[in-house]
């Protein structure tokens, strides 16, 4: 019933879920766009209508199709993974839908299953032929005391799961439902809700350095770093990294539309790109002093990203992206103006300048 959460707290967690708008923004602004995304994107407006209401029918109803009998139970593995191989495609957050298929194999019994097994004499199908046979002229193998221990055991289990469930069945129904919580330490049960709401906005950092003594200079040059796959370099094609995942540029994506100080890891960072930090760099695509020595300032920028129109003047340039500056995003900092912040944080600092 994962999905059913997923779908209830969409509904509830932003309009455009109701108003069957939300695919006009998401493979925009979704954490790392693939080329596909890209293209999506363009499509119109009823079809972005449609791809919603596709969402809801599969996370509002198929879940349903679980208490309606083996072939039902089938049908909804069917739509489940139909339904996440098509995430899947269209962009780069798959490690959760290679996740949510898992669970969704369990849908197909033994007669679904049986065709990927042979039917020769003494293979598995065959075995199970003569066990059931046997069953049905009454032999059944003596029970041990082992089978008992098991069915107290799996009793057990379902008891505890079902008690620890009741308060993720109460915020499943509830109005103002929680996502991402858990309700107990042991944490075997929980809410999951990706995409509550979405991001109307694409605003990413950009991370400058620069070799002049003045940062404030208005000719200094600040040059850019180029992440593994988040968008940057507006001719760089969207990357394809599923399953993998970034987790830098993941992180990147929440830094953009919050601030630095809630962010203290970008300032960390920064620190390391102004010592050329081997492990830092190992994370990065493009580091712009790598032949020439770590920068002396490094700052980071506010940008506002948009796809270009597939066809338009922008993609004639090669430009798979538009952007307009914001503003500032942390300020230019040197090694000598982080020794102190650093120190405090137990976070070590090297001064190679």
């Amino acid at each position: 019933m994962n999905e059913l959460d997923k779908g209830l707290i969409k509904i509830r967690g932003d309009r455009c879920w109701k108003h069957l708008t939300c695919m006009n923004y998401h493979y925009e602004t979704q954490p790392v766009p693939n080329p596909i995304a890209y293209y999506m994107h363009g499509c119109p407006w009823w079809f972005h209508s449609f791809e919603v209401l596709v969402n809801h029918f599969v996370e509002l109803i198929v879940p349903f199709f679980l208490l309606m009998g083996r072939r039902m139970c089938a049908i909804h593995g069917i739509l489940q993974i139909l339904f996440q191989v098509l995430l899947i495609v269209s962009g780069n957050l798959s490690f959760l839908n290679w996740l949510t298929i898992v669970p969704s194999i369990a849908c197909f019994d033994d007669s679904n299953l049986a065709f990927l097994f042979s039917s020769r004499q003494g293979k598995v199908k065959d075995q199970v032929s003569m066990i059931q046979a046997k069953e049905a002229m009454g032999h059944k193998p003596p029970t041990h005391y082992g089978a008992y221990v098991r069915k107290v055991l799996n009793i057990s289990f379902g008891v505890l799961i079902a008690y620890l469930s009741l308060p993720v069945v109460v915020n499943l129904l509830s109005s103002k439902q929680m996502m991402n919580t858990s309700f107990n330490p042991l944490r075997i049960v929980n809410t999951y809700g990706a995409f509550g709401s979405i991001t109307k906005e694409r605003t990413e950092v950009i991370v400058q350095g620069t070799m002049n003594e003045d940062p404030n200079d208005p000719s200094a040059m600040w040059e850019e770093y180029e992440f593994k796959c988040k968008p940057g370099d507006l001719k760089r094609r969207p990357c394809i990294i599923t399953p993998y995942h970034y987790r830098l540029d993941w992180l990147m994506w929440f830094a953009a539309f919050q601030t630095y100080e809630q962010n203290e890891w970008l300032i960390h960072l920064a620190g390391r790109l102004l010592t050329n930090d081997s492990l830092a760099m190992s994370l990065i695509q493009h580091n712009p002093f790598e032949s020439r020595g770590p920068p002396r300032w490094v700052r980071g920028e506010h940008y506002r990203y948009k796809f270009s129109r597939p066809g338009g003047s922008h993609a004639a340039e090669g430009k798979w992206w538009i952007r307009k500056r914001i503003g500032v995003y942390f300020p230019p900092v040197n090694v000598k103006g982080l020794k102190r912040y650093f120190k405090e944080r137990d976070w070590p600092i090297r001064d190679n300048q």
